[in-house]
């Protein structure tokens, strides 16, 4: 690596490390001003600690002042804007390293369910908990369970299963799971149960179509029912974890 170049690439690492910090620090002094309010419900609660994150207006700003602002990051630029949806690219140049940087790319870049999920899927359960191993951030959690509890494909039960594992491995998770609201707990109630459900479970048969080529290859039985019985001790592992009954 050149080192000339080498030293913009820290600089910036450093930035970010430095912005996710602050981020942590602030989420957490709204988190206790809510609680030292008595604040009376979940969604008054979320909304304070979100508002932790919007920078106060400055002498500088003025209202009514044009700026000049990408508010996607992925889309391509251009003078004027489109008059359709753009379809923002499955594949990223680059796969997020860091909590900001995922942040940023999920908010930005992925606007539909299906995007979001297939992101998920893209980035794995070990660099998502190696992303959030601090901290899964406010609100994150939640959303990660609605968008594979709508979007579940049988045949990707072994990724979601090692994705739930490592969120379940970061710092604070009981407190995420805690801070969940209904619509997100029944997400989560969701998910699981179609994780049992015997479509899940028949897409990981070597007879079944979506393992159809496995099946012809030398498995033997047994290693297909110690890997299901397996499976299936993790999800119940799981829903202790996620509080699901």
């Amino acid at each position: 690596m050149d080192p000339a170049g080498a030293v913009p690439a820290l600089e910036r690492e450093l930035r970010a490390a430095l912005a996710e910090d602050e981020r942590r620090q602030r989420e957490g002094e709204a988190k206790l001003r809510a609680l030292r309010q008595g604040v009376p419900d979940y969604g008054q609660f979320r909304e304070i600690v979100l508002a932790s994150h919007l920078k106060p207006l400055e002498k500088k700003d003025r209202l009514g002042q044009r700026r000049n602002v990408l508010w996607n990051a992925c889309a391509a630029s251009a003078k004027a804007a489109p008059t359709h949806t753009v379809e923002v690219p499955q594949e990223l140049d680059q796969l997020p390293r860091t909590a900001a940087e995922f942040h940023r790319d999920w908010r930005r870049c992925f606007k539909s369910g299906t995007q979001k999920y297939q992101f998920l899927l893209e980035l794995g359960g070990e660099a998502l908990g190696r992303i959030f191993q601090a901290d899964v951030g406010f609100g994150l959690l939640g959303e990660f369970l609605t968008v594979l509890a709508e979007n579940i494909c049988p045949g990707d039960r072994a990724a979601i299963l090692q994705i739930l594992q490592s969120l379940a491995g970061t710092r604070r998770f009981g407190l995420n799971v805690a801070l969940l609201s209904q619509a997100e707990k029944e997400g989560s109630q969701e998910l699981f149960r179609k994780l049992q459900s015997r479509e899940c479970q028949a897409a990981g048969q070597p007879g079944s179509p979506a393992n159809s080529e496995v099946g012809r290859e030398a498995h033997p039985m047994e290693t297909h029912l110690k890997k299901e019985t397996e499976e299936e001790r993790t999800v119940v592992e799981l829903m202790k974890c996620y509080q699901v009954s």
